[in-house]
């Protein structure tokens, strides 16, 4: 008897899968009636899918019909081409039949359903199957299940094998709307344990706090060096010469505003002290050969991309007193001379990784030159000794005009060069000191400078009246402690 049931649903399948791709003929207002089977194009797709699957009717001309197979919606959704669109239209209610092969449970429910005799001939359910579809019977959706579930029961029956999931596998892992809030949650704590703080209950508000804080534009360095050099000669060395020891020491602060937008203003102190002994001067164990106090501030206003409306000044003087070799003639003291200038114009600055060029043009310049010490000989710095109202003032002004570049350039990893070109005249006299360093650092507190600094001095009437040229020269190369913030 079991036997003969299987028999009797295998041969059901068979038929039901033929009357699916049976041809029809519909006349207007009857129910479609069975015509001569019309020749179709093969499918598409190959093997299951292509064998069972079936999708709606199609007209063929006239009132004739066929039932188009799965090729049409293969060939729009995976094959890339365009097809007639008034020939399909979108259907979910076949999506079982273009998902992966799954088992569901709905063909085996529709099979178990049915009440039929067992002892029925097999004609009349031929017969049965075959006959129209009452349309006002059943809903579309009702006829689409029963149709995707007749053929879904075939497949299983032929290629079990082929099956890749199951209906209550798929169910376990829950709906969409399950998923979601599960990942929702999971997002919130991965949040929360990144940003090491508890989440929040939403019911909780709290008026939040900003914390403004104002950008800070200035920036600060500095550099502080002390160089050292001896040489020792005896007093028979065969070529004569003798012992001396000699040391620079310096210091550089800057603070510089750029507000990376309008404003920029530098701020420069300035301090070189060098002293040398001087065994075989007769007046004096040692003499002062660079001596320097600066302080120097520079404000601009941006006009274009790289230029700036400009306003510098600077004032500098030395340390100590300095005298000639083997005289007692002060040369220099400290505020004697004071040389202050004031210029107004315009600056043009380059910055790039490893230098900084800048050159300042200044039409307009107020000089200022102070002798505070009486010792100091005035004619040295401009002033004309036959003209006694002149020789008795301590302060002399002057207008002019200023030239200005500098150049920082990190040549190399250890390896600087500083070059600062100062050109001042007042129409009447012309004065120019270009300093230069360079600096080789063996680590971050060792480094060898070399200084070199050339100037050029018309002011004073005696260097002409005593035959002596108006270039002069200071060059000192030393070895030492240095260190850099």
């Amino acid at each position: 008897m079991n036997t003969r049931k299987s028999v009797l649903m295998v041969s059901l399948s068979l038929l039901l899968v033929l009357a699916a791709n049976t041809p029809y003929v519909m006349a207007e207002g009857t129910a479609p009636v069975i015509k001569d089977i019309l020749s179709s194009p093969a499918d598409s797709l190959s093997g299951l899918m292509g064998e069972y699957f079936q999708l709606k009717w199609v007209p063929v001309g006239g009132r004739n019909y066929v039932r188009d197979t799965v090729s049409l919606a293969h060939e729009r959704y995976f094959s890339g081409e365009q097809s007639d669109e008034s020939a399909y239209v979108s259907d979910p209610d076949h999506y079982k039949l273009f998902v992966p092969f799954t088992y569901y449970n709905s063909p085996i429910e529709q099979y178990s359903t049915l009440t039929s005799d067992i002892e029925e001939d097999a004609a009349d359910a031929l017969t049965r199957a075959l006959m129209p579809i009452d349309e006002q019977a059943f809903s579309k959706k009702d006829r689409a299940n029963a149709q995707v579930n007749d053929a879904l029961l075939s497949a299983y029956l032929n290629e079990p094998e082929k099956v890749q999931f199951t209906e209550d596998a798929i169910n376990e892992g829950g709906n969409y709307v399950d998923r979601l809030e599960e990942q929702q949650e999971d997002l919130a704590k991965a949040t929360a344990s990144i940003l090491s703080v508890e989440a929040i209950p939403q019911e909780v508000v709290e008026e939040a706090e900003a914390d403004i804080s104002k950008p800070n534009w200035w920036k600060f360095a500095g550099n502080g060096s002390f160089q050292l050099s001896q040489n020792y000669i005896s007093d028979n060395w065969y070529k004569g010469g003798e012992s001396n020891i000699a040391g620079i020491a310096t210091l550089q602060l800057k603070a510089d505003f750029n507000d990376n937008e309008k404003v920029q203003w530098e701020n420069l102190f300035d301090a070189k002290l060098g002293i040398a002994s001087a065994p075989s001067d007769q007046y004096h164990d040692y003499l002062v050969n660079t001596d320097l106090l600066r302080l120097y501030s520079k404000f601009g206003l941006q006009a274009a991309k790289h230029w700036y409306y400009t306003i510098s000044g600077e004032a500098k003087t030395q340390f100590m007193e300095s005298y000639g070799a083997n005289s007692m003639d002060m040369k220099a003291a400290f505020l004697a001379p004071l040389d202050v200038n004031v210029s107004l114009g315009m600056d043009y600055k380059l910055e790039k990784p490893t230098f900084k060029f800048s050159v300042m043009i200044a039409p307009l310049t107020w000089t200022m030159r102070y002798i505070g010490n009486d010792n100091v000989d005035k004619t040295n710095y401009g002033w004309h000794k036959d003209n006694a109202k002149e020789m008795s003032r301590n302060t002399m002004h002057n207008i002019g005009s200023e030239l200005l570049p500098s150049l920082t350039w990190n040549i190399a990893k250890n390896i600087s060069f500083e070059s600062r070109l100062d050109y001042l005249t007042s129409y009447t006299w012309v004065r120019i000191d270009w300093e230069n360093t360079l600096n080789f650092a063996v680590n971050k507190y060792l480094s060898t400078k070399l200084y070199v600094h050339a100037r050029y001095d018309d002011v004073s009437n005696k260097h002409s009246s005593e035959g002596l040229s108006y270039y002069q020269l200071n060059e000192l190369f030393s070895f030492g402690i240095n260190y850099t913030w």
